[in-house]
């Protein structure tokens, strides 16, 4: 990622909150994550279980370290949700025979069943966003640069702490 000398960098010192970028990601988020829920509840996932499940779904057996950096989740917070999924049939935890410090996470059959069950989800998430492909894609993209932004800031600051 390049440096930054800040001449390309948008700059406000408002303390309106319609002009906080933090409070239109915030207000943003927490809308589609609502858009989610019915969608999610017919299924019975949460909208963090559905992401434990999609990453599943996508990369078949993983080790709870590979999910959690998939997803960016401490262990605290990943967890619970492997438990929860794992009480509901979905998934099964195992520490590996050749290193028991790893424990890794396989869908069970009804796990792999419930793939087919959320098939419509991003169709109808697209929809409820109401954007061109190309706004989404531009979107998704804006999204995960201000992600890796906003990631090597902290980063970087916390070394400056340190």
């Amino acid at each position: 990622m390049p440096e930054q000398d800040g001449s390309d960098v948008a700059l406000s010192s408002s303390l309106l909150v319609e002009d906080q970028l933090c409070f239109a990601l915030y207000a943003a988020s927490r809308s589609v994550t609502t858009v989610y829920r019915p969608m999610l509840d017919r299924i019975g996932l949460t909208y963090p279980q559905y992401l434990v499940m999609l990453v599943l779904w996508q990369h078949g057996p993983r080790p709870i370290k590979d999910i959690s950096g998939a997803l960016q989740l401490d262990y605290g917070t990943l967890t619970p949700l492997l438990k929860r999924l794992e009480a509901l049939g979905y998934l099964k935890r195992q520490r590996r025979a050749d290193d028991e410090r790893t424990v890794m996470v396989n869908l069970t059959e009804s796990g792999e069943g419930l793939r087919s069950e959320a098939t419509g989800v991003p169709t109808e998430i697209s929809q409820a966003l109401g954007l061109s492909t190309a706004d989404t894609a531009t979107l998704q993209d804006l999204l995960r640069r201000v992600t890796a932004n906003t990631t090597e800031y902290a980063r970087r600051a916390a070394g400056k702490r340190a």
